[in-house]
């Protein structure tokens, strides 16, 4: 059974969407989600897939805590996925390319710290671009400059707003990211 870890931040839907796509699978169990944020949402939708929520802090995170509940777990794939914390280099260096995290634009463009949801979605109004997209990347310990696995672009008409873009890529990660994931797992046979 491969195992696999999501570190989310607040809503949860993309978190929520790889829950229930591996529910059932004979081959993948969702062993745990982190946050970092008590209030999130994704603490509830994990609760409804019988998954555990560990709340986590900055400090857990950085003084080796979060790395050693890691460690205990052993899970074949660690997944942000819509986590804003940055990564210690401790957890990469002893989880070498299984770290993936999605971002909500073509990377290398718009990526970057800071650069998250709407953020990314007003640059790329202000920036007047003629597409967008998602990214499904390995972590490094630089913001969105690991190894790109997966890209899937949209069209933009140039009249959304970022509500509008926001909408098309969030049915991006939701039709491509637990699919990836699996792709990615199938590989590390």
């Amino acid at each position: 059974m491969k195992n696999l870890v999501i570190f989310a931040s607040g809503a949860g839907s993309n978190a929520e969407n790889i829950m229930r796509y591996f529910r059932d699978s004979t081959t993948t169990n969702v062993r745990s989600v982190f946050t970092n944020k008590v209030e999130a949402a994704v603490v509830q939708k994990a609760l409804r897939y019988n998954v555990p929520a560990n709340i986590i802090t900055r400090e857990s995170l950085s003084n080796g805590q979060v790395l050693t509940d890691l460690l205990a777990i052993n899970p074949d794939l660690i997944i942000l996925a819509g986590f804003l914390l940055q990564f210690p280099e401790t957890i990469i260096t002893n989880f070498p390319n299984k770290i993936v995290n999605i971002h909500p634009s073509l990377l290398p463009k718009y990526g970057g710290k800071g650069m998250y949801g709407m953020h990314v979605h007003r640059a790329i109004i202000d920036n007047r671009e003629t597409q967008t997209g998602i990214t499904i990347h390995y972590v490094d310990e630089h913001y969105d400059q690991g190894d790109i696995i997966f890209q899937k672009a949209i069209t933009l008409t140039g009249n959304e707003t970022c509500d509008e873009i926001a909408a098309k890529v969030q049915k991006l990660e939701h039709d491509y990211f637990p699919s990836v994931i699996q792709q990615i797992l199938e590989q590390k046979k």
